[in-house]
Order: C-alpha cells, then sequence, then structure tokens
C-alpha cells in the first residue's frame, strides 16, 4: 500500500479496516491508560501529535478515550501521504482532532511544540537515516514524552496474524501488508540497537514494541 500506484479501492478499504486491527492488537487503550490518562488526570488537558497518522483512527480513538474520561485530548494528526490524509479527512468529525498532510520536519521548521509524540506503525517503514530523522524530529516536537508504537517481528506473530486476519484481506491490503510489516519490523535488540541511547524498547504487549523517550522528569 506504499506504491503510488496500489489500487484505490483496495487501498480505501483498507484505511477502513484499520480500526478494527488497531483495536484489537496495538495495544494502545493499554498505552492510553497508563501513560496519558495519568498526565490528563494532573493537567486536565494535553496535546498530541500523530505523526503518520494513516487514516486517522488512533488519533480518533484516543480523543474519544479522553472525552469519556472527563478530559480534552488536543490531537494533530499528520501524514504526507495525500491518499491517507484525504481519506482521514473524510472521516465523522472528532472534537479535539485535526488533520494536516505535512512532515514531521515540517512541523520543527514550524517551532510547534506539544506534550506527546506518538507513532503507530511507521518505524519499520523507515530506513536508517529516516529514522534517525523521525527521532530527531520527535524530540524536537516533544515537551517530554514520546511514543513509538511498532510490531514485534517473530515467527509466531506472522501465523497467527495470517490464521486470525485473512478474511480482512479479501478485497484489501490488510494481509499482504500486515505480514510484509511483520517481515520488516524489528525484534527487541534489533530496535535498541538502531536508536540513540536516550531511548528505550518497552514490551506493549505480546506483538509490539513501545519505543519511549521521556525527559520531563530530567526537567523537573
Amino acid at each position: 500500500m506504499d506504491r503510488a500506484d496500489c489500487d484505490p479501492n483496495r487501498l480505501h478499504r483498507t484505511y477502513a479496516r484499520f480500526p478494527v486491527v488497531n483495536g484489537l492488537l496495538s495495544g494502545w487503550h493499554r498505552t492510553y491508560r497508563h501513560r496519558l490518562r495519568p498526565m490528563l488526570a494532573t493537567n486536565g488537558s494535553v496535546s498530541v501529535l500523530d505523526i503518520g497518522c494513516g487514516s486517522g483512527d488512533v488519533a480518533r480513538s484516543l480523543a474519544r478515550w479522553a472525552r469519556r474520561d472527563g478530559f480534552r485530548l488536543s490531537v494533530t494528526a499528520i501524514d504526507p501521504d495525500e491518499r491517507a490524509f484525504a481519506f482521514a479527512s473524510r472521516t465523522p468529525p472528532v472534537e479535539g482532532v485535526v488533520y494536516r498532510k505535512a512532515h514531521s520536519s515540517e512541523l520543527v521548521a514550524e517551532g510547534r511544540t506539544f506534550d506527546v509524540v506518538i507513532s503507530n506503525h511507521i518505524l519499520h517503514h523507515l530506513g536508517s537515516g529516516e529514522l534517525t530523522a523521525v527521532l530527531r524530529d520527535s524530540e524536537l516536537l516533544s515537551r517530554g514524552l514520546c511514543l513509538h508504537n511498532d510490531l514485534n517481528r517473530s515467527n509466531i506473530a506472522y501465523l497467527l496474524f495470517l490464521a486470525g486476519f485473512w478474511p480482512l484481506g479479501v478485497g484489501s491490503y490488510i494481509c499482504v501488508d500486515g505480514l510484509t510489516s511483520i517481515r520488516r519490523s524489528y525484534t527487541a535488540p534489533e530496535l535498541a540497537a538502531a536508536v540513540p541511547d536516550s531511548w528505550s524498547v518497552e514490551r506493549n504487549g505480546p506483538w509490539h514494541h513501545l519505543l519511549v523517550q521521556d525527559s520531563r522528569d530530567n526537567d523537573a
């Protein structure tokens, strides 16, 4: 689905089915409970930048959970792909969520900052130089906390995804893209070796890593 010439109808169905996959596997509700809700309970409102937001489903879920709990989470969801931006922009609006067609470097140039910088499933798409650039941008854009969620490569993850999600692959890129992403993703030692020492690799459920930089204590 990264290819410019991929079938637009299959791509649209893929974006439409991302909420199911992310809701079941990506662990964002756990991350919201453990990382973001305590910040909201202290501050009342938190600003988030979602880099490479795709269909925007993670941004919308985070804002909805916060609103349900009586808080305000303001999410700026960015993606440089016109197709992703167009899909996300056409979804029903969710209070607190805005979409932009942009690279993280553009927001750095604008001098923007956010309480938290996040991403979901983008790290395995990046070459080494691109990974370095995104992490550098994340540090500049964040006022203290960065959370990059990505897949944990393993044979069992590959086989279970194939067995469990092939129905969602009918008419979409969910299955083929998911399997390709698992093959391209990092193990924990590989990810730790690929990032600066200021970042830590934490387990995020059975199928994901959470790449974390938290400098809030250092600023206290």
